[in-house]
This record gives C-alpha cells, structure tokens and sequence, in this order.
C-alpha cells in the first residue's frame, strides 16, 4: 500500500510519501509539520524561537524538539567554522526577508534591525529544558528547521509502521527504507537554469538531499539581487559565484547545514567543504555548469523513478 499527501507548511510547500504500514499513516504529515511550524515559526509571536528572541539574556522553558533544533544548529556552526549560522536573523531582516516570504514583492527595502550574531552564546540546558539566546542576538530556524521537521517525520512514520517514508519540506528531502518501486528511492536534483531537466538523480537508500540556491527565494529591485542566503563573514546576501549547491548526506538537517556552507564558500572551495566533513555534492556555477564532487557518482541513479524535488 503506498499513499501520498502534498500540502502548505513552515512557508512551503511539503511532500510525504508512504510505503506499507497502518491505513491513514500519511495523514500524521500535516499535523506533525503544523506543530513544528508553531514551534519554530519567527513569524509566529507565541513559537518557542519567538519567545526565546524575545527574552534573550534568559532561559527560555522550550520542548524537546526545539532544544535538539537548537543543539543541532550549534553543531552546524560549529564544524563548518560559522560559514551556516544560525544566528543572522538581524542580516536576513536587513536584507529585507522580515515578514514571510509570500508577503515580500520588488520594493525597496526598508526593514531595520540591531540584531548581531552570535551563535558560540547560545546556552543550552537539557536537563532544565532551557535554552538562552545571548542579548541582542537572534534565532532563525530557516532551512536547518525544515531539514529537522522531515527528519523526525520520517522517523515518526517509520516507528507507527511505514517499511519505507519520503518527506520533502521546502525540498529537503529525507527517506528510509522501501521505496515506490522497490529498494531504495531517487531524488531529483532541479537545476535552477532548466526546471524541467534536472541536474542530477540522486539514488539513496536511505539518507538526505538537500539544495540551498539563489534562484527561488529572491525580493526587492531586481538589480540588488537580494536573497535569504546570507554570508556570515559579511552579513550580505552571498556572492559566491555559485547558483545553487547540493549535499547529500545521512540526515536532512546535515544536507542543509552543509549545502548552505558550501554555497557561501562557492567554487572551488564548496565541494571540499562538502568532502571534509564526509558529505557528497554538487555545485552550480552562475553559468549554469554542474560541478560535481570526488564520490558523487556513487550515488548517480539515471532511472526515471523520480520521487521527490531537492531545492530551496
């Protein structure tokens, strides 16, 4: 038995696919997302990152899920040397990314904010469950929150009795076990030049795929090239030289941290950022040349099974 659901979620759009288990399994994705979303929203004044933003400087009671967010974001800072922040909410709202992104249109920004980063401050106590945000610093979940939400769905589906579950939050993709059409599931990888060819098929097992590109996610006057990816050394949209990168990876939130850090660093040098931390890849040049990395053809599926769409 498969069954599928596509539906709104965290400003997105979300796909999850089911193989096997209990009648109706796939119907927990919605629910399951939507709670997440009003836990982890910046748009949303009650969430949990809301609430810790707000009260920064204090411990902040939050669920588990938000303390394992936040401990993963710390760890992503961490081991690619700050290039993923998850602290540049002052530079995203600078850049004019300060409402959602359905809201934005090609004005010229006007937004404001005193917002610094510092994500090395975070203080989290897990057997208190608290965390504290440093003073005059602020949270965003972004990508890193969406690749977390297809990790613990996934996880959720398979437990209740899925043999195999695909998640795609925003084109974070996720998946386990037994695919559509046998072992395994392919993943498209959307060129941002040609939607319609995409720029690689990805074969897992099981694993993640994950896209950070400057193609979708654009705002204000066409020549100032504004976007959500922001380069902390600078605190600008980057400008890499790269169109979008790829990381596949064994969880989604990994593949976002890293598709993010390999983006910012560009070409060259974003492939072996994705090999120094055991990670596979691709980078798109704002030619449009795929470049792939050393091990990436391990993972080459030319079948048609496509199953789900990596990009963000």
């Amino acid at each position: 038995m498969e069954a599928e659901a596509r539906f709104a979620v965290m400003g997105t759009d979300a796909h999850v696919l089911v193989v096997g288990g209990p009648a109706g399994l796939v119907r927990r994705g919605p629910l399951f997302l939507a709670d997440l979303e009003a836990r982890w929203s910046r748009f949303r004044d009650d969430s949990e990152v809301s609430r810790m933003n707000r009260l920064a400087g204090e411990p902040v009671a939050v669920s588990a899920a938000t303390i394992a967010l936040i401990e993963r974001a710390i760890e992503g800072a961490r081991v690619t040397g700050g290039r993923f922040d998850p602290t540049v909410l002052g530079a995203v709202i600078r850049a004019g990314y300060d409402r959602s992104f359905e809201l934005l249109g090609d004005e010229p920004v006007t937004a404001r904010s005193d917002l610094d980063c510092g994500w090395s401050a975070i203080r989290v106590d897990e057997p208190a469950g608290t965390v504290a945000m440093p003073p005059g610093v602020g949270f965003d979940p972004g990508g890193i929150g969406k690749g977390f939400a297809a990790d613990l769905l996934v996880a959720e589906l398979v437990a209740a009795g899925a043999r195999g579950a695909c998640v795609s939050v925003g084109g974070d993709v996720r998946v386990e076990g037994e695919g559509l059409n046998g072992p395994g599931w392919t993943v498209a990888v959307e060129h941002p030049l040609t939607p319609d060819t995409p720029a690689a098929l990805i074969g897992l097992a099981g694993g993640a795929v994950a896209t950070s590109t400057r193609a979708k996610r654009t705002w204000g006057p066409q020549d100032e090239g504004l976007h959500h990816l922001i380069d902390p050394a600078t605190g600008l949209p980057a400008r890499s030289g790269v169109l979008s990168a790829t990381a596949v990876t064994a969880e989604a939130w990994q593949a976002e941290v890293l598709a993010k850090a390999a983006f910012v660093t560009g070409f060259p040098g974003g492939l072996d950022e994705l090999r120094d931390r055991g990670a596979e890849g691709l980078l798109i040049d704002d030619a449009g040349h795929v470049h792939t990395s050393a091990g990436f053809g391990a993972f080459n599926d030319s079948s048609a099974r496509t199953i789900a769409r990596a990009v963000s």
